[in-house]
This record gives structure tokens, C-alpha cells and sequence, in this order.
């Protein structure tokens, strides 16, 4: 079968056809009898004879650290919610946390040439930043602010800054930080960024010493919460950057029975899942991860699309979640 053949069965022209299946306006009476006769031939337009006409491929590159992570997962969501409307597909790259196989997706996903870049990264080094630069598609970062891209991200500072204000107007009086590599600008520098001036305001200056750095798994967090306690003494809260390492925290301090929350409090960043799941509960930050994806997936259209005559930067807000899980406060949205 070919579009000559599928118009003479539904009594259109060919324009008709072709406007049907590029998403071009034809009137709903013909779109349906194009419809039913592209069902019941199983006709399926050649993909490459369209990439050729239109210069579409009309795929996605999606690359993401971790497919493991839930904010991860979210993000994804978010992005496909969006592909799935538009008739784009995602070329989906997971690069096993390793910023290297992130410039090689990078590298490929030009190759492949896909009509644009959303790239959930969690370190843009040097190397990120001098390839991004040279692709031809456009490109959306979603997770990390970087100047001269679209972006979307949220308030990690304010978020952790509101996080420990919070814990320590529980009355707590010595709190530690679990965080992530400085590297990451949002996850590792801006949160805890956002714990050390929160406890200086606080009148705890010297709190904003108690502090070790992890990796982004609960066996790191495990094992840094034991190097923590080592390094500070007696600790009643530990803020860790993310939920994954305030899980393996619970796990040393039951492990070593240390009583939560009477003890020592935990917090995590993420609202994820399992946090829910726990008993006792822990204090949580909930991200907008879903949304922001979505956020990531209309800029590239709108890139796409030339509709953004300006890099366009979208920041997300939060709310915080307290031991039972019930809001407590967050902050709005901003562009």
C-alpha cells in the first residue's frame, strides 16, 4: 500500500492523506475515513521515506543517570506524558550514573540524529558543557541550571534551607548532613548550601562542620551515617540530600539501635515510595519530578517549534513532608 492507494479507498486526495498522517488540518469527516481505512489496510507510512520529506525523525533523545533513581523514573514519566501526545517516540539512554557514558549518548544521539536533547544530568563538567555546544538539535536540561540553555529545575537550596529550619525548630540541637558530591550543583552543592546557612541562622554555627559526602545509594548512606556519628558524637538529626541515602541512615541506626525519632531524627529529600512505607516515618522534601519533566518536554517543542526567541529557565517549587506524611509548607512555582 502506498498514500495513492489509501486515498482512492477513502476518497480523498493525497494532500489529504499526507496532511493525516503529519498532523496537518483536514476536516474531522475526512480524518475519520482516512482513519478507518488506515485500520483496516494496517497501513503504516515509511518512516524513513518521511525523515527524508520532512527532515523529522521525530524522536527524542532522553538521557538520565539512573534509571534506578525514582526521581529518575518520575522525570521520564513526565517526558513520554508529553512524546505520547505530540506522535514523538524517546530514544531512552540510562548512563549508569557515569557522567562519561552521558558525553557518549551525547555523541550518539547526534549520530542518530534525533530532532532534540532532553539530558537529566547530574554533573555537567567541562566536557558536558564544551559538547553541548557543538550539537546542531536543540537541547533541554532538566534537574540542573545552566546558563545559555533551557532548563528546568528546582529550588534546591530554599528546599533544604526549609527543611533544616524546620527540623530545628522541632528542637533539635545537633544536627548532621549526609550530602551528595559537590559536584552536582543542585543536589550536592545547592542542598547543602542550603543546610549550612540554615543552621548558622539558627544561631549553630558550628553544625555546618558535621557533614560527610555519599554516593547516591542507601549502602553509601549506610555507611556514611556510621562515619558521621564517628566524626560528630551524638547527633539528634541527621538531613540527608536524598531519601535513597536517608534509607541506608535508618538501617545503621536500627542496625545499632538507636531509636528513631527519640534519638535521632532522619530526614531524606525525594518523597519517594519506600519513605512511606516506613515505620517510623521520616521528614521528606516532595519535588515536582513528573512535572518537571513535562516542563523539560514542551521547551524542546517550543524549540522545536521556534517558538522560544530566548533561553527559557523554569524553576520548580517543593513542600515539605512531615513524619506522618501530611504537607507542611512549600514554596510556588517561578519562571
Amino acid at each position: 500500500m502506498n498514500i495513492a492507494e489509501i486515498a482512492e479507498l477513502a476518497g480523498v486526495s493525497r494532500a489529504a492523506v499526507s496532511r493525516y498522517f503529519n498532523n496537518g488540518y483536514i476536516s474531522k469527516e475526512k480524518r475519520e475515513i482516512i482513519r478507518r481505512v488506515v485500520e483496516e489496510t494496517g497501513y503504516r507510512p515509511s518512516a524513513q521515506a518521511q525523515t527524508l520529506r520532512t527532515k523529522k525523525t521525530k524522536m527524542i533523545g532522553v538521557i538520565v543517570p539512573k534509571l534506578a533513581f525514582s526521581s529518575m523514573g518520575q522525570i521520564v514519566d513526565g517526558v513520554l506524558s508529553i512524546l505520547n501526545e505530540s506522535g514523538y517516540q524517546a530514544l531512552l539512554a540510562a548512563a549508569g550514573n557515569n557522567p562519561r557514558k552521558e558525553l557518549e549518548y551525547l555523541n550518539a544521539f547526534r549520530d542518530k540524529q534525533v530532532d532534540g536533547i532532553i539530558l537529566a544530568a547530574t554533573i555537567l563538567g567541562a566536557e558536558h558543557k564544551r559538547l553541548l555546544k557543538t550539537l546542531s538539535v536543540p537541547v533541554v536540561l532538566v534537574g540542573q541550571r545552566l546558563c545559555g540553555y533551557c532548563c528546568v529545575f528546582h529550588d534546591d537550596y530554599h528546599a533544604t534551607y526549609d527543611l533544616t529550619r524546620f527540623i530545628l525548630e522541632k528542637g533539635r540541637k545537633r544536627p548532621g548532613y549526609i550530602s551528595a558530591v559537590r559536584r552536582d550543583q543542585a543536589v550536592g552543592e545547592e542542598r547543602f548550601r542550603g543546610f549550612a546557612d540554615a543552621v548558622r541562622d539558627m544561631g549553630m554555627e558550628a553544625a555546618a562542620a558535621n557533614t560527610v559526602i555519599a554516593p547516591y545509594t542507601a549502602a553509601a548512606g549506610y555507611e556514611k551515617t556510621g562515619e558521621l556519628l564517628d566524626k560528630c558524637g551524638e547527633l539528634d538529626s541527621i538531613i540527608c540530600a536524598t531519601d535513597t541515602i536517608a534509607l541506608g541512615a535508618v538501617k545503621y541506626l536500627r542496625d545499632h539501635k538507636i531509636e528513631m525519632p527519640r534519638q535521632v531524627l532522619v530526614a531524606g529529600q525525594g518523597d519517594s515510595e519506600p519513605v512511606h512505607m516506613m515505620v517510623p516515618g521520616i521528614v521528606t522534601v516532595h519535588y515536582y519530578y513528573e512535572k518537571s519533566g513535562e516542563a523539560a518536554a514542551r521547551l524542546l517543542f517550543d524549540l522545536l517549534e521556534e517558538k522560544a526567541g530566548a533561553v527559557k529557565e523554569v524553576k520548580l517549587g517543593y513542600y515539605l513532608v512531615d513524619l506522618q506524611g501530611a504537607p507542611a509548607f512549600g514554596a510556588a512555582d517561578s519562571l
